[in-house]
């Protein structure tokens, strides 16, 4: 008989309408099955606290707080403590309450914290409670490569975020008894910079919900475009994706319609910011907004780009593509930790040029792009339902083979 889980996380983890909220639901639901679980997590605004009622059919009890804190609070708290931003920005009195007591009322045997900043909110804990740490991405990483790019204030705020979240990874790593990250490419990189060996550090990949992303099932078609489209989706606050559409907007599309004058990209996701409205005045650029149902969009794709050029992780967008059984031109950051061959399940573009050329191939080729998109559908079937990538969740939590002695 186990006992009941403490799940902590940055963002409500449901509904699954975005990256990580996507990860945590399905890790939610995992744990539901596995024992009552109590979650503790912020709601960016009042659309997301209005999903709390809902999720009450998944846990045990729950504590929902609208996160109000400004970046310039953050950052000048962050700069007077030494603490990261983005820990700052997470900081909550009254989360920390709740956690003592939910920890001091019900009969806690796990946590699992889920992204890096909120594994502030874990305290020391008694002996026999584990602590699973799901740092998802290497995030430190993704700051440094940012100043490394970036001079100016910007830069100097980037590398110091890279350096503080490194040594606070590193801290939190050392007191869990199990950090994951959401590839084995992620993992290895982090055993490498924090010294652990694997049965400290390993992964827990994402999944994809076949049964929903599934070609064959009911859902909205959009309206089809006279000429070949090509779709990219996402959050379009995200900087990643914001350069990512700005690049392919800017240097790939119009060689693409030099060849393809009708040929359209749509920009599919919620909260587009100016720098991804503004180009829609371009040619054959689509920028939808938020979309009731992504795929349509990706049904009516000839072509699904992934054209990052920093990214952590396993990217959702690539494995909801290829289960809708999508030809996918991915860059190598977008394609990293997914287990599939390029030039069998997807093909991989590493800048603008290559994309030119192999999204290029693809419209020529209607016929192997069908058999792409085939082939991905086959190998997400083979490989990545949330059944298999969850399955080891029971003993992290709970099994004493995949204990440690938690370090001093």
């Amino acid at each position: 008989m186990t006992g009941e889980i403490l799940f902590l996380c940055h963002r409500i983890p449901f509904p699954p309408d975005r990256g990580d909220k996507i990860r945590s639901y399905h890790i939610l639901k995992r744990l539901a099955e596995i024992a009552p679980v109590h979650v503790g997590c912020f709601a960016d605004d009042d659309r997301d606290m209005g999903f709390a009622a809902d999720m009450q059919a998944l846990t045990a009890s729950q504590c929902v707080l609208k996160r109000d804190r400004s970046r310039t609070v953050a950052g000048l708290a962050g700069l007077a403590k030494r603490q990261p931003m983005l820990v700052s920005l997470f900081e909550s009195r009254e989360l920390h309450g709740w956690v003592k007591r939910t920890l001091s009322e019900r009969s806690i045997s796990a946590v699992m914290g889920y992204s890096a900043q909120m594994a502030h909110f874990v305290p020391e804990l008694p002996s026999g409670v584990r602590f699973v740490m799901d740092f998802v991405d290497f995030d430190s990483a993704k700051y440094a490569a940012y100043g490394a790019a970036g001079g100016g204030p910007m830069g100097w705020i980037n590398r110091r975020e890279g350096r503080l979240l490194l040594e606070f990874e590193r801290a939190t790593a050392r007191r869990a008894d199990i950090s994951a990250f959401v590839s084995e490419a992620e993992a290895a990189l982090f055993r490498n910079a924090s010294g652990l060996d694997a049965g400290q550090v390993t992964a827990i990949e994402n999944g994809v919900a076949l049964d929903y992303f599934d070609p064959t099932a009911a859902f909205d078609p959009v309206e089809r475009i006279s000429g070949p489209l090509i779709v990219f989706t996402g959050q379009m606050d995200y900087r990643p994706n914001v350069e990512a559409v700005e690049s392919f907007a800017h240097h790939a599309l119009p060689a693409l319609r030099s060849a393809h004058p009708e040929a359209c990209f749509a920009i599919v996701g919620r909260n587009p910011v100016p720098q991804v409205e503004v180009l829609r005045q371009l040619p054959g650029v689509i920028v939808t907004g938020s979309v009731p149902d992504v795929r349509g969009w990706l049904a009516a794709a000839d072509v699904v780009v992934a054209p990052l050029r920093i990214a952590r992780g396993i990217q959702n967008k690539v494995l909801e593509a290829m289960a809708m059984a999508r030809p996918v031109v991915a860059s190598p950051e977008a394609a990293e930790g997914i287990d599939a061959s390029n030039g069998k399940h997807f093909l991989i573009a590493a800048d603008p040029a290559e994309e030119v050329e192999k999204v290029a191939a693809l419209l020529a080729d209607p016929e192997r792009a069908q058999r792409l998109g085939r082939a991905a559908r086959a190998r997400m079937e083979e490989r990545y339902r949330w059944s298999e990538t969850l399955k080891d969740l029971p003993d992290m939590l709970f099994g004493p083979q995949r204990a440690h002695v938690r370090a001093a």
